[in-house]
């Protein structure tokens, strides 16, 4: 779960950039709070997901299930 975390909060930093946004335009474009934006660019894993979607959305994306190989995950 850290892994896609990792890569979500990659992807929200990298896109704010290409953007030229700051964290705190970032927030308020997203309607969610600077300390939300930061501790998401930070990989941070107990996130609300509505709020993580709420900035995913300015990027045209949002979260959803992802396939993953159940033999890799048991062991």
């Amino acid at each position: 779960m850290k892994e896609n975390l990792n890569g979500i909060s990659v992807y929200v930093k990298t896109k704010r950039k290409q953007n030229k946004l700051t964290q705190p335009e970032l927030a308020l474009k997203a309607g969610v709070g600077l300390r939300f934006v930061r501790d998401l660019e930070q990989g941070k894993n107990t996130l609300r997901m509505d709020k993580v979607n709420d900035v995913l959305r300015l990027f045209g994306e949002e979260l959803g299930v992802v396939q993953m190989d159940r033999e890799k995950l048991l062991k």
